[in-house]
């Protein structure tokens, strides 16, 4: 079944992309091999050159000459290869964005398809307008609320406190006023209409005496 089965792009890819770092890899072992002729050889010119024997450098330098050119080739022939991975490369990763893309517009199809934009919109200004009516009704019946509760227990509260407020000041003064000494004793003796009573002004100086504005 392995056998029969049908090859993706990306199994053809991985091949080829296999396949030439492989070719890479030969190109560089025979670039080795050739490098290393070339020492061989420039070391037989040299030895050839020491005892004079003019026509075997001839010979040994045309050999030189022609490996040295297939060792730039194969430099030329590596450039290749690596061209072709990276053309490979990109075109893989152009396959797999067209691949997104053509999947991205299927999925927008679909919901364009299943999106009415009319009722979309009809929808969305119901939901603004039962908003609007629910915001209202909230703020009138909190209104309504403060009218019927707020104001009045303000006004009983507040009512309480000066009551509370002034019961505290009479006591004061009731209490200061028995702790003061009797102004007839410091008064002269009089009728008895003037001693049974006390004047206004007499009140107001024993309060100033016991500090009481």
């Amino acid at each position: 079944m392995a056998f029969f089965k049908k090859k993706t792009v990306d199994d053809v890819i991985k091949e080829q992309t296999k396949e030439l770092k492989g070719t890479q890899r030969q190109i560089t072992r025979d670039r080795s091999a050739l490098e290393k002729q070339e020492k061989q050889l420039e070391m037989e010119i040299k030895k050839m050159a020491r005892t004079g024997n003019k026509e075997a450098c001839t010979i040994l330098a045309k050999q030189l000459i022609q490996l040295r050119k297939q060792k730039n080739r194969t430099y030329a022939v590596s450039s290749k290869v690596t061209s072709m991975s990276t053309q490979t490369k990109l075109m893989h990763s152009q396959m797999k964005m067209a691949g997104a893309m053509a999947t991205t517009t299927k999925t927008m199809q679909a919901v364009n398809k299943k999106m009415d934009p009319q009722k979309t919109l009809q929808t969305m200004q119901n939901f603004q307008k039962e908003n609007m009516k629910m915001e209202m009704t909230e703020e009138m019946m909190n209104d309504t609320l403060d009218d019927l509760f707020d104001e009045s227990g303000d006004e009983e509260e507040s009512e309480g406190i000066v009551s509370q407020v002034l019961d505290e000041i009479g006591i004061e003064i009731s209490g200061k006023m028995v702790s003061a000494p009797s102004a007839s004793r410091n008064l002269p003796s009089a009728s008895t209409s003037k001693s049974a009573g006390i004047s206004d002004e007499e009140i107001e100086r024993q309060l100033k005496a016991l500090g009481v504005d």
